[in-house]
């Protein structure tokens, strides 16, 4: 019964990359480019894959009734199928990229579509300015998909798969951030709603961006990932290719606005104003991005006059324009998990100042329901708040006390899952940085490498600041491994790991 899910997931890959096919067909016709071949024929590859799939998986009531029958399936055949979907997307979408030559072997190719569907956004790829259209329009597509993905593939997937259960229990731990009831009461509507949402951003984020010094290809692509808060360029400079402050601005609004959970979009074009208004992790939200871009702006000024931590005062902006701009692009790219690269950007050059907050950003990332990575805004939120409440229970021992968001009390249950989560998350950060140090890299390096894989958000330093070519094969599939833990909101992907969730009851 699952192969017929897998199936139409590869169908649904194979059609993306017709389209792929259609706009390097055109830049073929345009430009003479030769890779219209190796897209044709990793659809066609893709798409025999998912008709056979798709074949032996329905059963004789299927076939009689002409439709799939997935009424049968259980919360954890979910759960498979989710992990398993995304592990196949990455799988068939490297198809491109080996078949172009863009790269030659399937570790890196791997690396690379695993990296881009899960809006991570690192890249094996040196020169990415001589790279076909096809190659990067496909770039751009496969981050475009999976930045929506996890929110619609749960919603608009999971409940009609197991229409029984009225429960999205791979939602459990994002708590209030992605209340289903607030929605509609249909998920397939929400889903549809939420699509509608993210195309018409995506298209005015283009439409800006094209007003601006970028082409329309260069908008698009752009556009793609900006929404989908992965970062990938047409560019080896990122934004800094253009040197446009205009684009900074442009691109620092959508990538803020990208990290906003969509549902609060929904609630917006329904009119549900207050609702919006009352959100308490939205606050948060803006309000942590405003303090990290005015204590950036600070430590612009004061980083070279300390002497005891390394700078190179020339890849500082210069005056306060260009010092709020930095900050304003670097805040939003970093906080929004996109990191793009804008002219002023090497964070490494700016000294050890930087380098906490940036890791505390990377850790915190935006909103819960959006396309952005990180532990999300609203647990840190709810462990500060029950930190305080601890803290207050000591002073007053038979005070009662609890936990609210946006006027609404966190149960117990609710609050142990985001317990639960931060655990699993900074035990999997130790572990995975113990791994990647035994692979060959630097302790820094490590920590900033494992916190990039696993909150899916991009930059990193010393060797790996500009690209992950050099990094070794073990460490590449182990990166791998916690771009789709990190992206999947790692109990999706751990839970096949136990032993319980094996057994028949």
């Amino acid at each position: 019964m699952k192969a017929k899910i897998y199936g139409v997931f590869l169908l649904f890959e194979a059609f993306f990359m017709f389209l792929t096919s259609v706009v390097a067909f055109y830049y073929h016709y345009k430009f003479g480019e030769t890779d219209v071949a190796a897209f044709l024929a990793s659809t066609m590859v893709t798409g025999i894959f998912g008709f056979i799939l798709l074949s032996a998986g329905r059963d004789r009531q299927d076939k009689q009734r002409g439709r799939v029958n997935l009424s049968n399936l259980t919360m954890k055949d979910s759960f498979i199928i989710v992990t398993m979907t995304w592990i196949l997307f990455s799988i068939f979408g490297m198809l491109p990229l080996l078949m172009t030559g863009t790269i030659t072997n399937i570790t890196d190719a791997f690396f690379e579509s695993i990296s881009g569907f899960t809006t991570t956004g690192i890249t094996v790829i040196k020169d990415i300015d001589n790279l076909s259209h096809g190659i990067l329009f496909w770039r751009s597509m496969i981050q475009w998909l999976g930045g929506l993905g996890i929110i619609v593939l749960f919603l608009a997937i999971i409940p009609a798969i197991n229409r029984s259960s009225n429960n999205v229990m791979l939602f459990s731990a994002e708590m209030s951030g992605i209340g289903v009831k607030k929605l509609h009461p249909k998920m397939m509507m929400t889903a549809r709603r939420l699509w509608g949402i993210y195309i018409m951003l995506t298209l005015i984020c283009a439409f800006f961006y094209y007003m601006g010094p970028m082409n329309f290809f260069d908008a698009v692509c752009h556009a793609m990932s900006t929404i989908a808060t992965g970062g990938i360029s047409t560019h080896n400079e990122s934004f800094g290719y253009w040197n446009s402050p205009y684009l900074e601005y442009v691109g620092s609004f959508f990538m803020i606005i990208s990290g906003v959970n969509f549902s609060l979009y929904y609630l917006l074009i329904t009119g549900h104003f207050g609702e919006v208004a009352k959100n308490e992790e939205l606050r948060w939200y803006l309000g942590i991005f405003v303090l990290c871009v005015a204590l950036f702006v600070c430590l612009f000024y004061v980083a070279p006059d300390v002497h005891t931590v390394y700078t190179d005062v020339s890849a500082y902006p210069k005056d306060f324009e260009s010092r709020f701009r930095t900050s304003l692009f670097y805040v939003s790219s970093v906080i929004s998990s996109t990191s793009f690269q804008s002219s002023c950007h090497d964070f490494n050059a700016w000294g050890g100042l930087f380098m906490i907050p940036t890791l505390l950003i990377m850790l915190s990332g935006a909103c819960a329901g959006s396309s952005s990575g990180g532990i999300k805004i609203i647990r840190v939120a709810i462990c500060l708040k029950s930190v305080n409440n601890a803290i207050k229970k000591m002073l007053h021992p038979n005070a009662v006390f609890t936990v609210r968001m946006s006027k609404e009390v966190i149960m117990d249950d609710q609050l142990a899952r985001v317990l639960n989560f931060l655990f699993f998350y900074l035990f999997l950060c130790i572990v995975s940085v113990i791994i990647l140090i035994l692979t060959g890299c630097d302790f820094d390096e490590s920590i900033f490498n494992t916190i990039t894989a696993l909150s899916n958000m991009g930059p990193s330093i010393g060797r790996f600041a500009i690209g992950f070519d050099e990094l070794s094969s073990v460490a590449k599939w182990f990166m791998s491994f916690l771009m789709l833990v990190g992206r999947l909101e790692i109990f999706t992907v751990l839970i096949l790991f136990t032993p319980a969730f094996w057994k028949n009851k």
